[in-house]
């Protein structure tokens, strides 16, 4: 956690000024509502900062804070002229062969184009693993946790399944199984992906190391499992036929690269803190900053020459 914010003990049941329920449920089935929160989050507070750490943490916060905002900007703009040049049933969009109605907003409604094999395929194993619940009984569910730790903490020594030491990384008590329920396997999955891939992005979300930070942080790692929630629900994947312009998309990104998902994921995680850092947003406004996450990743997802991940505007954000 970034030096000089103060971590207070949470108490998780009251998001949203209600108690989560408790879920029992097969991967993501079942879930009409972000995951987080039904034990107490224990935080401690660190040491000051020397001056010249204070004044690299205020660029970083500036730039995150432009990056964000020129990000938005972009997808609006591109959204609004779309709407101008490219409406409804006008020629130029005939000519340019896009569905005429994908310019009316990503909570559009479409027909789901016909899926190349690879595609297909893709879709089928994505679908698949979203199917895998967490079962920390499983040697691999097991080893999966432990190669989180190395990951996240490679010079500090592996604790046991169970203990206290699992809240440093943001799980909500000493056994970190009870905090996917819902989740699945593939929101531990989508979490080691960020650590390998994104090793620096990952390191700096982990420690809360950019911006001003609030008194009352979120926990990264439930953080990272209602990300992986809300991109499947965004996406519709577990429909089979997803009809909204981001779960489209999402299948041309699915036909260039087999681990289109996992990048998503690690967008959307480094998107949720540019939007927390942005809006000063504390430990109630999850919820909020996760909705606005997803408002502005449906924007992406809808402008023009996606045709990766890579290409979104927000992937600059990320850092190896």
């Amino acid at each position: 956690m970034r030096s000089g914010a103060l971590r207070r003990r949470l108490h998780h049941g009251d998001v949203d000024g209600r108690r989560n329920e408790n879920y029992e449920t097969s991967g993501l089935d079942g879930l009409d509502e972000p995951l987080l929160g039904n034990q107490d989050y224990d935080e401690r507070h660190s040491e000051g900062q020397k001056l010249e750490e204070i004044w690299d943490e205020e660029r970083r916060k500036e730039h995150l804070h432009w990056a964000f905002l020129f990000s938005n900007l972009i997808a609006q703009w591109a959204q609004w002229i779309a709407n101008i040049v490219l409406g409804s049933g006008s020629f130029i969009a005939q000519l340019l062969h896009l569905p005429s109605n994908i310019q009316n907003g990503p909570s559009q409604k479409l027909l789901l184009p016909a899926l190349s094999p690879l595609q297909e395929e893709r879709l089928r194993n994505l679908q698949q693993r979203l199917g895998v619940p967490f079962d920390g009984s499983r040697l691999e569910h097991q080893d999966a946790l432990k190669q989180l730790w190395r990951l996240a903490y490679p010079n500090r020594e592996l604790p046991s399944l169970k203990s206290e030491l699992w809240k440093d990384m943001g799980w909500q008590g000493p056994d970190p199984s009870t905090d996917f329920r819902g989740g699945g396997f593939i929101s531990l999955e989508n979490l080691i992906f960020f650590a390998k891939q994104y090793p620096e992005s990952f390191q700096r979300l982990l420690h809360k190391q950019d911006g001003a930070r609030a008194d009352w942080e979120y926990p990264f790692a439930v953080a990272g499992i209602n990300i992986s929630f809300m991109l499947v629900q965004m996406l519709e994947l577990q429909t089979g036929k997803p009809s909204s312009v981001a779960g489209i998309r999402f299948l041309e990104l699915l036909g260039e690269d087999e681990m289109a998902f996992d990048n998503l994921y690690c967008v959307a995680f480094q998107m949720m803190d540019a939007q927390w850092l942005v809006k000063r947003a504390s430990y109630m406004q999850f919820n909020d900053v996760l909705k606005s996450t997803r408002t502005q990743l449906e924007r992406e997802l809808a402008l023009e020459d996606i045709s990766s991940v890579k290409d979104l505007p927000a992937y600059n954000l990320l850092r190896r």
